[in-house]
């Protein structure tokens, strides 16, 4: 009997993805969650669509400044070396707005990585 409750809980148990999905479908806007879903679709080596959700973080809030190197990574990683500099230099520019100096110094490495 206890092997079937498990199961039929974990049936119920959402994913990760899932949730954020939820969270999105709730409030589109919310950055944290798209940025989170996004991470969780490379996880998934779903790059292309990882790419899109973060493209989404940057359009309607260019101050998430995690959304940069991230994106600049995935691109870099799907043969886009020219848009991945672009995104990594629109980053250098809210890293520095932010004052966000981890973030400078995150972004500047890897943009010096792909010369």
């Amino acid at each position: 009997m206890r092997g079937i409750a498990l199961f039929a809980m974990a049936a119920t148990v959402k994913t990760r993805r899932e949730t954020l999905e939820e969270f999105l479908a709730a409030d589109p806007n919310d950055s944290f969650s798209r940025y989170a879903l996004a991470l969780e679709l490379d996880k998934a080596d779903s790059r292309v669509n990882a790419a899109a959700e973060l493209r989404e973080v940057l359009a309607r809030d260019p101050g998430y400044v995690a959304a940069y190197y991230h994106l600049g990574r995935i691109l870099s990683r799907l043969g886009e070396p020219e848009e991945a500099r672009a995104v990594y230099t629109r980053g250098l520019e809210a890293a520095a707005t932010a004052k966000d100096q981890r973030a400078l110094s995150e972004i500047q490495e890897a943009l010096d990585m792909l010369d």
